[in-house]
């Protein structure tokens, strides 16, 4: 009788022994953390966005995520660390414009194709640039704008967040649109761009709604337009450039997205598309985002992937008329 008790303990430390560490066989995404790779500094749109979705996708879907900001060269390093990570589902990044679909065609040592590199999950968010003018311009909006542009050519100077951002692109192809030619001041950031269209130094800034808002709405800087293909809620006395006839159809916007490494499992995308739309409809959600000017997203990865490529055709051809090239 001993004797084979012993043997059934031994057996059954031979199995323990033999079995998977606890979790390791698990199904995603009950393993271990999500992490969601933020390619921005703490603390700016981008990053707001980023932990509001993380917290709120890993409610639903009973998980922790944890945000990683990778910041640098405009969001390329975050998003070349995405490109490199595992495509198991426990890597995300919350992707935008510049380093997703900009950085490749103005810059020839951008090493990924995030096309090829990355699979699109969702798109968070879309937000409109808003045109900035400096007290005293006689401007009160695009059709009088594009007037005094034509009557001093080569003489308004604008302000951007750099070259080849989307601000400065939309500005490239409004002008291209109007058949004007302004005069591009590249910054660093939008509290620079703020303070010199504020004291003159410039005569137009461009922001994301998401910063240009409150001052817009506090009476600070007077707005002439935003990008986007009609007027927005949280801005509604300023006009969309489409309202001015020669700028009609125009549309161009920023936004975010989320991406998980190519080669995900299809039933993963598919899974966190179906949690991240839920999430972006959550009361709370869509008021955070709409105090910033910011329009949830909605909608399957493939129509995230047709709205990539429509707007990488509009970047790549204003790149190419243009000449931009990333100094």
């Amino acid at each position: 009788m001993f004797k084979r008790l012993f043997l059934s303990v031994s057996a059954l430390a031979a199995a323990l022994c033999l079995a998977p560490a606890a979790g390791a066989g698990d199904a995603w995404p009950a393993a271990k953390p999500l992490t969601l790779i933020v390619p921005v500094s703490p603390g700016g749109n981008v990053d707001t966005t980023a932990r509001l979705v993380a917290q709120k996708l890993g409610e639903r879907l009973k998980q922790s995520i944890i945000v990683d900001n990778v910041a640098g060269a405009g969001g390329v390093l975050g998003v070349a660390k995405a490109t490199h990570a595992a495509a198991d589902g426990y890597t995300l990044v919350m992707g935008f414009d510049g380093p997703v679909s900009v950085a490749r065609l103005i810059n020839p040592a951008v090493r990924y194709d995030a096309e090829t590199a990355l699979a699109p999950v969702a798109l968070v968010t879309t937000a409109p640039v808003v045109l900035l003018a400096r007290p005293g311009l006689p401007a009160s909006n695009m059709q009088e704008l594009i007037a005094l542009a034509r009557s001093k050519p080569d003489t308004l100077t604008y302000a951007s967040s750099g070259v080849g951002t989307v601000l400065h692109l939309a500005m490239e192809v409004m002008q291209e649109q109007a058949k004007i030619k302004l005069v591009h001041v590249p910054y660093r950031g939008g509290a620079q761009i703020t303070n010199d269209v504020m004291g003159g130094q410039v005569d137009l800034g461009l922001l994301v709604t998401t910063s240009a808002t409150p001052l817009v709405q506090q009476n600070k800087l007077r707005a002439l337009g935003l990008t986007s293909a009609a007027r927005i809620a949280t801005l509604p006395g300023v006009q969309a450039f489409a309202e001015t006839p020669e700028l009609k159809g125009f549309e161009l916007n920023t936004w975010t997205g989320v991406f998980v490494p190519a080669g995900t499992p299809p039933e993963v995308v598919q899974r966190l598309n179906q949690e991240l739309n839920a999430v972006l409809q959550l009361d709370e959600v869509k008021k955070r985002l709409a105090e910033g000017g910011a329009i949830p997203g909605q909608g399957s990865p493939e129509a995230f992937a047709a709205f990539l490529k429509k707007e990488k055709d509009v970047y790549a051809h204003i790149v190419k008329s243009a000449n931009i090239q990333q100094e």
